[in-house]
């Protein structure tokens, strides 16, 4: 039985590996490398997103691939966006989003994620005032763990 345990473990390592090299990439490793993977519209959509993201952000700010997708730290994380099929996302929090939920009204949003059309940005102004809020949001979470 630990045999057969072990050849059924071996087949799924190596049909994953399989699938892996069948794609031919691992996953990327820069947001310029993610966003090279994206089809357009979606990947125009996000570099519109990335350079409100980017305008908003402190200079200390550094991008990063996180969870697989694009993100953005200082001070800890940001925010992360990235592209799915029918859709992109913007992943600012619950904070930000209960912030913005009047400015949010017509995307589908949860807890965490606002998703909006991969052809249609969302307004880099209210980008910008999300990532500030968020940036706000993180600096009282320092001070209140420093008291």
């Amino acid at each position: 039985m630990e045999r057969l345990c072990s050849i059924t473990r071996m087949k799924k390592a190596n049909s994953r590996a399989r699938s892996s090299a069948a794609k031919g990439r691992g996953a990327p490793k820069t947001v310029d490398g993610y966003l090279a993977r994206v089809p357009e519209p979606a990947r125009s959509t996000l570099n519109k997103v990335r350079a409100a993201i980017r305008s908003a952000a402190p200079p200390g700010a550094t991008e990063t691939i996180s969870y697989g997708i694009p993100a953005v730290k200082y001070k800890g994380m940001l925010v992360w966006f990235a592209a799915f099929s029918n859709h992109c996302s913007l992943f600012p929090g619950a904070g930000v989003i209960e912030e913005f939920k009047s400015e949010l009204k017509g995307f589908s949003t949860s807890k965490g994620t606002i998703q909006f059309p991969v052809d249609k940005p969302l307004s880099a102004a209210l980008v910008k005032k999300m990532v500030k809020a968020r940036i706000a949001q993180k600096e009282r979470e320092k001070q209140r763990r420093s008291r």
